[in-house]
């Protein structure tokens, strides 16, 4: 009793440092997506033990710019014509297993319900964990890094020019400062110099609560598009201005104006 108490304390220190589960809509070991309901059953089982779990095409804006911070889940079938036998590993972002279930067995007949019982059996292996995420130390350095860095910037304007007043607009992917009377300003702005060269690779759009947000192989998020009320039109932000996504002669383009001219960049989308 006391070695399997210490072995799961082992384990639950290493699954505290990944932030997201990440479940597939197909596992490798079936032949159709969420067959027999197993996808489903294993997000809603580790959601139940306290982990965020999220599918595999609908990744958070974090998790998709840092795969690093989920472990991908992978239920393994070894049925027979006797009985069912599951049992679930989670790989890192470097294909390196950090976590396997004991194996489970049902001796349901009915597959469904079989494949229930077997999954619900594997979560043995994840309770009690007292899962509760903790970045690893890297991370907390970028973090911490990250926020110096900007509350510095913004220091430094004001020490400028007091007698100038500042509007800040401040999220995770933005910056924007604005000021009543102009005056230069040596901030860059991250996502400024990120979008400053769309790739000319293909872009994958994955959903969001307002539209889509298009990302890379690497992946990193290039765009995020919001839905307006008409069909294929989505507004976004380029280099800090507004801009629009449309589908055109069927093309997706990316309109927006620079020193005052319109311009159009041809996007390779995949919905």
């Amino acid at each position: 009793m006391l070695l399997a108490m210490g072995l799961n304390t082992v384990v639950n220190a290493q699954l505290n440092n990944y932030k997201y589960i990440i479940v597939p809509k197909k596992f490798e070991d079936f032949k159709s997506e969420n067959q027999y309901q197993t996808s489903t059953l294993v997000k809603y089982y580790f959601e139940q033990n306290g982990f965020n779990a999220v599918y595999d095409d609908a990744l958070p804006m974090d998790l998709a710019g840092n795969r690093c911070l989920g472990v991908l889940a992978n239920l393994e079938d070894g049925s027979n014509m006797f009985s069912t036998k599951v049992s679930i590993s989670l790989k890192d972002c470097n294909n390196v297993e950090v976590f396997r279930s004991v194996e489970e067995v049902s001796k349901i007949k009915e597959y469904d319900k079989a494949y229930k019982d077997a999954i619900q059996k594997t979560f043995v292996s994840f309770a009690g964990m007292d899962y509760n995420y903790e970045p690893k130390e890297q991370q907390q350095k970028e973090s911490a890094t990250v926020t110096l860095n900007f509350k510095d910037d913004v220091k430094s304007v004001q020490e400028e020019s007091k007698e100038h007043i500042i509007e800040q607009k401040s999220t995770t992917e933005e910056q924007v400062y604005k000021a009543v009377e102009p005056k230069p300003s040596s901030i860059i702005r991250a996502a400024d110099k990120q979008l400053s060269e769309l790739p000319s690779e293909v872009l994958y759009a994955q959903p969001t609560d307002s539209g889509y947000q298009l990302v890379d192989s690497t992946p990193k998020v290039v765009l995020k598009l919001q839905e307006t009320s008409m069909d294929n039109v989505f507004m976004t932000d380029f280099n800090g201005n507004n801009a629009v996504v449309f589908q055109k002669d069927g093309k997706w383009l990316l309109e927006y104006s620079e020193n005052g001219e319109k311009v159009q960049k041809e996007l390779d989308i995949k919905f």
